[in-house]
This record gives C-alpha cells, structure tokens and sequence, in this order.
C-alpha cells in the first residue's frame, strides 16, 4: 500500500530474548519491493495505456485490481492462516510479489496483466494485516518502535524513488523493463528473507467474530468512513496525476519523474515530522491535513498551466499525504487500544478500499469529463472527509 497503516499484536505474542535485526532488514527490503510494485502503474499510466490498447481510465484499474485483493487479504489474513508458521506465510506473500511482477512485465494484453495484479494484492493486505505482531516476534519489546520505524522506512523510501524512477526509466526501458526490474527486487527481498527469518510458530488464532466486534465499537464505524473519504479522495487525484501533469502544465518524462521527486520527499517529511502535531491535537491536525490536500488540488485548476506552480502545489499535497496515515494509525491505537490487531485489519481494509474507490471513480471521471473533472471530484471528496472528521473524531460527552 502505498500506505504506512497497520495492525497491533496481540499481548499475549511471545517477545524473543535477542533482536533478529537482519530479518527486520529483509522485511524491510521487502516493504520496499511491496510499495513499489503498488505504486509504479500511476507513473507508467500513459505507456502502459498506449501498448495495450486502452485508455487511461481503464489502465489505472491496474491499481484497482490490487486493492479489492487486498482489502479482503488484510480483513481475513488472521483467520485464514490459523496455526500456520508465519515465516512461511511471509514467505509466501513475498513470492506472490515475485510472480505479480512477472506476469504485469510479460502481460500479452489487458486481461492476463489485471489476473497478475490480483497476486500483489494478496501480498500487500497480507503483510500490513500482519506486520506489526511480526515485529513483536522478531525483537524484544523495547525494540519494537526501532524494528517497526525501520520496516516502514522501506516503505518511506518507495514512496520517494519508486514514481520519478519509474517514470524515468519507463522512458528508458519502457514500462515492462520496469516491471521486470521489480520482480528481480523482490527476488532479492526473498532471498534474504528465507536467510534471514526465524521460524515463528503461531501462538494463538484470531476469530472471524473479533472483526464483527471491533466494528461495532463506538467512533470506529464514523472513523473508517473518514478515513475512506481521505484515502479515496487523495487515489482520486493520484492514481490520474501523470496524465494531469503531461495534457495541463504539458510535463514531458523528465518533468513528471521530477514532480514525482518532489512529491515522494514531501511524502516522506510529511510522515516523519507528522508526530508533534498529532500529539497536540489529533482531531484538529488529521481535519487540517484533510482539506489542505483538497484545496491544494483545488488550486490545480487555476494554478496548473504553470510548471512551477504545479510542482510546489503537488509537493504540498505530498506532504499533508504523508501525515495521513500516521494520524489515522495513531487514531486507531488511541480509540481502541485493547482490540489493535482486528482494528488493524479493518483500517488496512478500509485503506485499500479507498484506493479502489479512488481508482475506479477516477477512471470513470477521465474518461468522460477529463482531468479537470479529476481535480474537481477529488478535491471535493477531500473536503467532505475533512469536515467529517471534525465530527467522527468529536470527544464522546458521557
């Protein structure tokens, strides 16, 4: 996912006496691989469309495609895997990287590459549904915040190379050689995964009825609608942003892969500078990121005929992006601090039920009222999630 959300442990999962940093590591590099291979269809959209014979609108369903998988991955991993070793489960969702890429990078038409997508959406509900308690299982638990900074660092760093390289080098060695080269990085990230992972028995099955009962907790229904407003409002806009930046400001590969740059580094500022400002006042902070992102695309349609102006607009909306899943998670940890693991899964759902939402809203969008309807449908949905939150997150009066 291009999203940093997860799920808590259980307290009762075993901390190991000794850090295994150099699992942490792979599973790290994995991470990297993972937000990768999600990411690199909204930079090569345009190619991708013209080779297969598509238009733009039904190629950003690539994204789509993952996302439905792992909404249902995320919610049901747990369950489904039962008394199974989670080193081999890890193991498994790596390879499904593996073969996910492949398939996109050898795709003769638009079907075989949508099948091929559905292999990554497993491989990305699985591991963020999964992540933090593999955390617990690999270091003591005064290292948890180390070892989990370090896994989603992976994800920081995709965040920042994986669009403008993508795009950069979709004009170099064209959008399969691209795919190509995140299979070999996933081949990779296994590779050290199977040198490096413990065995990690399971300890303890998680019921289906655990989910039922975290949804009917008070603020978790309101607060997963926000969050999809958010999420949703935000793929929107992103999933469409290159062919926005080549037919507005009329970017060329050098300009979007620098756009891109300079919206997966605000990214990455947004998310590791989002902490204070939680702190102070969650409520206020995720409403305020909320509508910054939705004026900001807002402006887009006054603004977007100028290359400069899009730029540091679209690294403002990467930045208030970034905060996004930080608060959200802080959200969920703060409201039910005592159900993490199955609240996890459902904001992982609900995370990826936006993007799909986003993706599809924006394909049927651009496709009949172009990129200017994307920037109105986007920012709208954003505001709406920004003045929603003020209420969802309102403090409880009993």
């Amino acid at each position: 996912m291009s999203t940093s959300a997860t799920s808590g442990a259980n307290p009762t999962t075993p901390s190991p006496e000794r850090a295994a940093w150099p699992a942490v590591w792979a599973l790290a590099l994995g991470v990297v691989s993972l937000n990768a291979s999600e990411m690199l269809p909204m930079s090569l959209l345009t190619p991708m469309a013209t080779d297969l014979a598509v238009t733009e609108g039904l190629a950003g369903q690539a994204v789509s495609a993952s996302a439905i998988v792992a909404v249902l991955t995320s919610l049901f991993i747990a369950p489904a895997i039962g008394g199974a070793d989670r080193r081999r489960v890890l193991l498994v969702l790596t390879l499904a990287q593996v073969v996910s890429n492949l398939g996109v990078a050898l795709a003769p038409s638009f079907a075989p590459l949508m099948v091929a997508r559905l292999a990554l959406g497993i491989a990305v509900g699985g591991f963020w549904g999964l992540s933090a308690s593999l955390a617990l299982r690999l270091v003591p638990k005064p290292d948890v915040p180390k070892a989990l900074s370090i896994i989603f660092g992976g994800g920081a760093v995709a965040g920042v190379a994986a669009a403008p390289l993508g795009a950069f080098l979709g004009g170099q060695i064209g959008w399969r050689g691209v795919f190509l080269g995140a299979a070999v990085l996933a081949m990779v990230a296994l590779v050290t995964q199977v040198l490096t992972l413990p065995s990690m028995p399971a300890t303890r099955t998680t019921p289906l009825s655990g989910l039922w009962h975290t949804l009917r907790l008070p603020q978790i229904a309101l607060g997963m609608l926000a969050v999809m407003l958010m999420f949703g409002g935000r793929q929107t806009f992103a999933t469409y942003l290159r062919p926005f930046l080549e037919q507005v400001p009329h970017f060329g590969v050098n300009g979007v892969s620098l756009t891109l740059l300079a919206l997966g580094i605000a990214n990455f500022v947004g998310a590791t500078t989002a902490a204070p400002l939680l702190k102070r006042n969650l409520r206020s902070t995720l409403a305020v990121v909320g509508a910054t992102q939705g004026l900001l695309v807002a402006s887009l349609l006054v603004l977007g005929t100028s290359q400069i102006a899009t730029i540091a607009v679209v690294a403002g909306f990467g930045f208030a992006v970034g905060m996004t899943p930080v608060g959200w998670s802080t959200w969920l940890t703060r409201t039910i601090p005592d159900n993490a693991e199955s609240g996890g899964g459902i904001l992982v759902a609900a995370i990826q039920g936006s993007m799909l939402g986003g993706a599809v809203l924006g394909g049927a969008v651009i496709d009949t009222y172009g990129v200017t309807g994307i920037l109105v449908a986007s920012s709208a949905l954003l505001l709406i999630a920004s003045a929603h939150t003020l209420v969802a997150l309102r403090p409880s009066r009993t």
